[in-house]
């Protein structure tokens, strides 16, 4: 559909939680697309509505060849967990090794409204965690430990793109959706 601005570190719209979509329109449907031909030309492994500025609980991925989007996703995480690289498209060029479960199960819908049951291990893993905490304004920073976060966080000051003016974005008709606006 359209190729959308990625919403960068600093935006207020990466620290709100997500509301749960209620409607299951065309709209849903255009969001999705955004988000999937967004995420591809960037390129990235998921992208969160969020991301693009828009509040609703849905993201996208782009796993070992496997496309495929969640809305609403609720998660059941092993306990078993797994250390690896991670970066973000809000915090572009960013990448420091971050813990997360080895595998999950992640239970939501598609965009029909239909029940989607989605296991994923390793890096599908990663990136539906990563994505579902977008969803509750959680950046991977904020998963780091101490050192680490203080590392990514000067490495945020001092790089390029912080503090630039951030790019208008079309707000897609959900944004405004249970939000009271």
């Amino acid at each position: 559909m359209a190729i959308q601005p990625i919403r960068l570190f600093g935006d207020p719209v990466l620290r709100r939680p997500a509301v749960e979509v209620t409607d299951f329109d065309k709209e849903l449907r255009t969001l999705v697309a955004d988000l999937t031909d967004t995420m591809l030309e960037a390129p990235g492994a998921g992208l969160a509505a969020p991301q693009i500025g828009v509040g609703l609980r849905v993201f996208t991925w782009h796993v070992g060849g496997e496309l495929g989007h969640l809305v609403n996703p609720r998660l059941e995480l092993s306990t078993e967990v797994q250390d690896g690289p991670e970066g973000c498209l809000s915090l572009p060029d960013l990448t420091y090794d971050c813990r997360r479960a080895l595998s999950v199960v992640a239970h939501g819908f598609d965009v029909h409204g239909e029940p989607v049951r989605i296991e994923g291990s390793d890096l599908l893993a990663r990136a539906i965690q990563h994505e579902t905490d977008h969803l509750d304004g959680v950046l991977f920073i904020d998963r780091l430990d101490t050192e680490a976060r203080r590392a990514a966080m000067r490495e945020i000051r001092e790089s390029e793109w912080f503090g630039l003016e951030k790019p208008v974005v079309k707000v897609s008709p959900h944004a405004t959706r249970g939000l009271g606006l």
